[in-house]
C-alpha cells in the first residue's frame, strides 16, 4: 500500500510532465523549431523529476513528524480516556457527585452524580457557581458562601462542610461536600474540585438517635442497659443507666455500671418473680415482673421491672434494655383499695341484712298492729281525745306499712340482677298499663301517641318494663299542666345496635339546673303534691339498670319532660 507521500509525489510529477508536454506541443505548432523544443522538454522533465524527489523528501519528513505528533496525541487521548473512565468508576463506586469549578472563568462542570443522586436532567444543570448556590437551602446558603470564600482567601488546600442541596423534585438532601483547592505558581486560586456525598440517611439516623437519647435521658422511668448475657447465670452487667435510675435508686452511674442488677435483691424481694426474670433472660424472651427492691441506702420500694432483648442484624442478642417504674404509691393505693372494698362489702352485707330485718321482721308485728286497729274501729269510743289519738295512730301505721312495702320493692329489684327475659310485645304492655290507669286516663283524657312500628317487640323482663311504663305514665298524668291539654308521646327506635324508648310529655317539668343529680334519688320530691312519695323514678332507674339499660332525662320547667331509655340489642 503506497503512502500518501508517494502518491502526492507521483501526482505532482505526472501532472507536471503532462503540463510540460502540452506546453512544448503548443510551442512546436506555433513556432516550428522542434529540435530545440524537444531538448528543452527533456530538461524540463529532468527538472520535474528532481523537484519531485525533493518534494517527496520534504513530504516524507513532514509525514514522520505528523505520525509522531498523532501518536503522541492518541497516547494522550487514551490516557485522558482511561483517566476519565477511572474517574467515572470511582464516582460510581463512591456514589459521590463530583464538581469542577474553574474560578476565574466561573465555569463549573458536574459528573453524572448530579443526575443519579439529585435527579437533574443534563439540560437542567447550570454551568456557573450561581446555579450551584441557588440550589443550597436558604438557611445554609449564607453560611456556605462565607465559609467558601473564606476558604479561597485563606488558600488552604482542603475543606469540608455539610449543607442541604435541592433536588429536581424540590425536596432537599443533606450532603457532605469535600473540597480541594488548586493554585497557580503565584498562589492564586484558579480551580476547585469537590465531591458531594448524600448523607440524608445518616443525618436522619443521627436525629432519630438524638431524639431517642433525649427520651431516655428525660424519661421519668428508670432505664438501664445491660450486656447480652452473664456467665454466672445472674442478670447481665449494667452498661448504661439514665438519670431517672440514679434518682430512684440512689446509685450514681459510675457506682453501678459494670455490676449486675442482682445487687437490688433483698430479703423481701419476690424470689419467684426473680426466677421468672432469670428464665426469660435464659430463653431470650421479654419479661415483666413486680417485686420489692432496695435503694443504695437499703430502703425498700416496689418496682415494675421489664427486660427487653435487643437483637443485631444477624439475629443475635446484643443487649438487654430494662425499664423500671417505682410503683410503691400504686401498691399502697392498691392495698388501701382492697381494704376499702372489704369494708364496703361487709357494710353492704350488714345493710342488706338490716334491710331484710326491717322489711321482713317488722311486717308481722305491723300486720298485727293494723289488724288490731281495724278491730278497734268497730269499738265505739266516747272520749273524743282518745278517738283523735287512735285516728292519728292509724294514719301513721298505714304510712309505715307503705314505707315498708316500698322498701320491699327496692330490695326485690336490687336482689334480682339476673331476672328472666322474654319476648315482649310493646303494644300488649301498653294495653295492660292503660287498663290499670283507665280511671285516670278517662278523667284527664290525655292525647297519647304510640309509635312502635320500627321496634314492635323487646327481649326483656315483662314485669319490669310494664312497671317502668306504668310509673312514667302515672307521673305524666300526675304532673300535668293545668294550662294546656296533656300530650304524651311514646316511641321505640333502633339506633346503631341499640333500642331506644323515648317517653315525652308537656307537663310542668323539673328544674334540672337545681335537681339533675337528685332526679333518680330515693324519696326525692320536686313538687308539693300530697300523694307524691319520691319513689317512682328511683324504682324506674333501678329496673332499667337491672335489665342492662341506661335512662336519661331532659326537662324544662312549664315545658315538659323527656325520658330516654336505651337498651343494647
Amino acid at each position: 500500500m503506497k503512502s500518501k507521500t508517494l502518491q502526492i509525489t507521483l501526482i505532482y510529477i505526472i501532472i507536471s510532465i503532462i503540463m510540460a508536454v502540452v506546453c512544448h506541443k503548443l510551442l512546436i505548432i506555433y513556432f516550428s523549431f522542434s529540435d530545440y523544443l524537444y531538448l528543452s522538454l527533456i530538461k524540463d522533465i529532468i527538472f520535474i523529476l528532481i523537484t519531485g524527489l525533493v518534494f517527496r523528501f520534504i513530504l516524507s519528513k513532514n509525514e514522520q513528524k505528523n505520525i509522531s505528533f498523532f501518536e503522541k496525541l492518541n497516547k494522550t487521548n487514551e490516557e485522558i480516556k482511561e483517566s476519565n473512565e477511572k474517574y467515572d468508576i470511582v464516582a460510581k463506586a463512591t456514589s459521590d457527585t463530583i464538581w469542577d469549578w474553574k474560578i476565574q472563568e466561573d465555569r463549573i462542570n458536574w459528573n453524572k452524580g448530579i443526575e443519579s443522586v439529585f435527579g437533574y436532567n443534563p439540560e437542567e444543570v447550570g454551568k456557573t457557581s450561581k446555579w450551584w448556590f441557588d440550589k443550597i437551602h436558604p438557611e445554609d446558603s449564607i453560611r456556605m458562601s462565607i465559609k467558601l470564600y473564606s476558604f479561597i482567601e485563606q488558600k488552604t488546600e482542603k475543606w469540608q462542610d455539610q449543607y442541604r442541596f435541592r433536588c429536581a423534585d424540590g425536596t432537599y438532601k443533606y450532603v457532605l461536600d469535600r473540597v480541594f483547592l488548586l493554585k497557580d505558581e503565584n498562589g492564586r486560586a484558579i480551580r476547585m474540585i469537590g465531591a458531594i456525598q448524600d448523607i440524608t440517611k445518616q443525618k436522619e439516623e443521627e436525629q432519630r438517635l438524638k431524639l431517642l437519647e433525649t427520651v431516655i435521658t428525660q424519661s421519668k422511668d428508670s432505664i438501664l442497659i445491660t450486656e447480652a448475657n452473664s456467665p454466672d447465670g445472674k442478670i447481665p452487667k449494667i452498661v448504661y443507666v439514665n438519670p431517672a435510675f440514679s434518682q430512684m435508686s440512689g446509685y450514681l452511674s459510675n457506682e453501678i455500671i459494670g455490676k449486675s442488677a442482682n445487687i437490688f435483691k433483698g430479703p423481701n424481694s419476690d424470689s419467684d418473680e426473680l426466677k421468672k426474670l432469670l428464665k426469660a433472660i435464659k430463653n431470650e424472651e421479654e419479661c415483666l415482673i413486680e417485686t420489692i427492691t432496695y435503694t443504695k441506702n437499703k430502703e425498700e420500694y416496689w418496682v415494675r421491672f421489664s427486660m427487653i432483648p435487643i437483637f443485631n442484624n444477624e439475629g443475635v442478642i446484643s443487649h438487654w434494655i430494662s425499664i423500671q417504674r417505682d410503683i410503691t404509691d400504686e401498691k399502697k393505693l392498691e392495698t388501701e383499695k382492697e381494704h376499702l372494698i372489704r369494708e364496703l362489702t361487709q357494710n353492704n352485707k350488714d345493710l342488706k341484712q338490716f334491710s331484710y330485718i326491717t322489711s321482713h321482721n317488722l311486717r308481722a308485728p305491723l300486720s298485727n298492729l293494723i289488724g288490731l286497729l281495724n278491730l278497734m274501729e268497730d269499738i265505739p269510743t266516747e272520749n273524743e281525745e282518745l278517738e283523735e289519738i287512735l285516728t292519728g295512730f292509724t294514719k301513721s301505721t298505714h304510712l309505715l306499712n307503705e314505707t315498708i312495702n316500698d322498701l320491699v320493692k327496692v330490695i326485690i329489684i336490687k336482689d334480682n340482677p339476673s331476672m328472666q327475659k322474654e319476648e315482649v310485645l310493646l303494644k300488649e304492655v301498653f294495653e295492660n298499663v292503660f287498663s290499670q290507669l283507665s280511671f285516670q286516663i278517662e278523667s284527664h283524657k290525655p292525647i297519647i301517641k304510640l309509635k312502635f312500628d320500627k321496634v314492635p317487640e323487646l327481649i326483656t323482663n315483662k314485669a319490669y318494663i310494664e312497671s317502668i311504663l306504668l310509673n312514667l305514665l302515672t307521673n305524666s298524668i300526675k304532673y300535668k299542666s293545668e294550662n294546656r291539654k296533656l300530650k304524651i308521646s311514646i316511641t321505640a327506635d333502633k339506633i346503631d345496635n341499640k333500642t331506644v324508648l323515648t317517653f315525652k310529655d308537656n307537663g310542668i317539668g323539673i328544674d334540672l339546673e337545681r335537681n339533675r343529680d337528685k332526679v333518680f334519688g330515693l324519696y326525692q320530691r320536686f313538687h308539693n303534691y300530697p300523694d307524691s312519695k319520691g319513689l317512682g323514678l328511683y324504682l324506674v332507674k333501678s329496673q332499667v339498670e337491672t335489665m342492662g339499660g341506661i335512662i336519661s332525662i331532659e326537662s324544662e320547667v312549664n315545658s315538659g319532660t323527656t325520658f330516654t331509655i336505651t337498651f343494647k340489642n
